[in-house]
């Protein structure tokens, strides 16, 4: 079963966003997923847009392409701070991270 299978959302759009509050600044994200993930002048982990620019409003999310939808997966997983959120941007459940069902 892949991962999309096990999250039921097959085909869905999901989004991701990161808690500033938890985040420890490891920076394991930006490994696992640079074209997402950025870390700040202030150390801490942010989203980009996909233009590439860095998120900083509280709560801002970003797309999760396809593409990259482990490699951003394997960063929620692997974060020290539990602070990375996927969810679908059709009802806003969390299907990977910290709140996840």
């Amino acid at each position: 079963m892949t991962v999309q299978q096990e999250a039921g959302v097959a085909g869905e759009a999901l989004e991701v966003w990161i808690d500033q509050d938890l985040c420890t600044g490891d920076g394991i994200c930006v490994q696992y997923a640079p074209e997402v993930f950025e870390l700040d002048i202030d150390g801490l982990a942010y989203v980009k847009s996909p233009g590439d620019e860095l998120l900083q409003a509280p709560g801002a999310t970003t797309p999760v392409p396809l593409p990259l939808l482990m490699d951003v997966v394997d960063s929620a997983k692997e974060c020290p701070g539990d602070c990375i959120h996927v969810r679908r941007v059709s009802d806003s459940v969390e299907v990977f991270g910290p709140d996840a069902e």
